[in-house]
């Protein structure tokens, strides 16, 4: 009896080892079903896009002109004038559907963008503005802008010239050959402005279209766009963070049209934060 009461507890602790062992298998694996399925659920990075964005308020008897510095001029000191006259355009005033686009906003209202050698603009809120300029040759390309950056496309509402600031030989443009000119995006962006951002830039002595000369816009290396038609658009999808966009302008099989202007990268920022960007 004794040897029949010792086998049936050796039977009854083997049951429970088997038992805790199988128990242990089931959870293991229910901890790896768990993490496959957390895996699965992970959200991807939204992907950059370059779309075209809803027409804006049109200013088609806008003009633009520029009287100094005169076209060819030589400038004596570094102290610039840059004196416009502007004709059925306000600036200062807030472009009339501003508050109908989901893009930057300048408070300060409409303005002229001033491109000296296609380097990030200056944003001039009246007709007259002086600068300090380093000793070189510029070639000035000024058109009028709406109070959210995106420029005024039309035949007189721009001026392309070119001056030499201080001595030295001026290093002649071709203003007659095709140019292309950076704009926008530019600076930082902040809360909702990262959300839908402005890319705008300025043909000169040029079309663009989907059988001839195109705008090739690269995004961050690896986002790379055909744009065929000279309107606004927009970016989204773009990551916090620095952003770079590189833009050129190529002929209708893809080559780099030569020109000084025709190839230009920029930096952006996009970062969290309630402020608008300038």
């Amino acid at each position: 009896m004794k040897n029949l009461f010792l086998s049936f507890i050796s039977l009854f602790f083997l049951f429970a080892l088997a038992s805790c062992g199988s128990t242990g298998t089931q959870e293991e694996e229910g901890s790896d079903m768990s993490d496959a399925s957390g895996d699965t659920q992970e959200e991807s990075m939204p992907e950059v896009t370059l779309s075209s964005a809803p027409a804006s308020v049109d200013y088609p008897d806008a003009i633009l002109e520029i009287s100094s510095p005169s076209e060819g001029a030589t400038i004596n000191g570094n102290t610039v004038s840059f004196n416009y006259d502007v004709t059925n355009y306000e600036l200062g005033a807030q472009t009339s559907d501003a508050d109908q686009k989901p893009l930057a906003n300048s408070g300060k209202g409409q303005h002229i963008h001033l491109i000296l050698n296609n380097n990030p603009y200056y944003a001039l809120y009246e007709p007259t503005h002086e600068m300090e300029l380093d000793n070189g040759h510029y070639v000035a390309l000024s058109f009028l802008s709406r109070s959210y950056h995106e420029s005024v496309k039309q035949p007189e509402a721009f001026t392309v010239s070119q001056f030499t600031v201080g001595e030295g030989e001026s290093e002649e443009v071709d203003l007659s050959a095709p140019m292309l000119f950076y704009s926008r995006p530019k600076g930082t962006y902040t809360g909702a402005d990262t959300e839908t951002v402005l890319f705008d830039f300025y043909l000169v002595n040029t079309e663009i279209g989907a059988n001839g000369n195109q705008v090739r816009v690269t995004v961050n290396g690896d986002h790379e766009f055909m744009v065929d038609e000279w309107a606004p658009m927009v970016f989204e999808g773009l990551p916090m963070g620095e952003n770079t966009v590189k833009i050129e302008l190529v002929d209708s099989e893809g080559n780099l049209i030569d020109g000084p202007f025709n190839s230009e990268e920029r930096t952006f920022t996009l970062e969290a934060g309630e402020e608008p960007a300038s």
